[in-house]
């Protein structure tokens, strides 16, 4: 699913989850990120417009994490296996081929790349709208297509 993360943005999630990754690129984008590896407060730190910081530190396998308090919300993870479960196998593979084809075509935006679709303006697509669309939940946004 798809969620508004207040002050950072879209961010996809899955409702019965427990955790959820978020981009360092797309976090500094919003808010000054620092990397504290001298003192006894190790990690990344996100300092947010209120003058308050989160500390990500590093877990045993080198994933960064934040603790949260239950009383903000929940924070939530979804994976590409249970994602990928909710179709069939030809879904999940028409899904890929519509990704690899945006990136052939010059990476349009996934708005962009419907109206291609559906006006049948690239020759011999057999791609759908629901492929398209199929794609961004198994995976989330194509993280390369082309920005404005």
């Amino acid at each position: 699913m798809k969620g508004d993360l207040k002050g950072y943005g879209t961010v996809w999630y899955h409702p019965t989850g427990n955790a959820n990754i978020l981009s360092l690129n797309n976090v500094r984008k919003k808010y000054r990120v620092t990397l504290n590896s001298g003192s006894e407060v190790q990690g990344h730190l996100v300092h947010k417009g209120n003058g308050s910081k989160r500390v990500f530190r590093p877990s045993k396998e080198g994933l960064y994490y934040s603790e949260v308090a239950h009383d903000v919300g929940a924070i939530l993870v979804h994976t590409v296996d249970s994602n990928k479960s909710k179709y069939s196998v030809r879904q999940y593979s028409n899904a890929k081929k519509a990704c690899s084809l945006q990136d052939i075509i010059g990476r349009p935006s996934t708005q962009d790349f419907i109206k291609y679709v559906e006006g049948n303006m690239i020759p011999n697509c057999n791609m759908t709208r629901q492929d398209l669309l199929r794609f961004e939940d198994i995976f989330g946004p194509n993280l390369r297509i082309s920005e404005g």
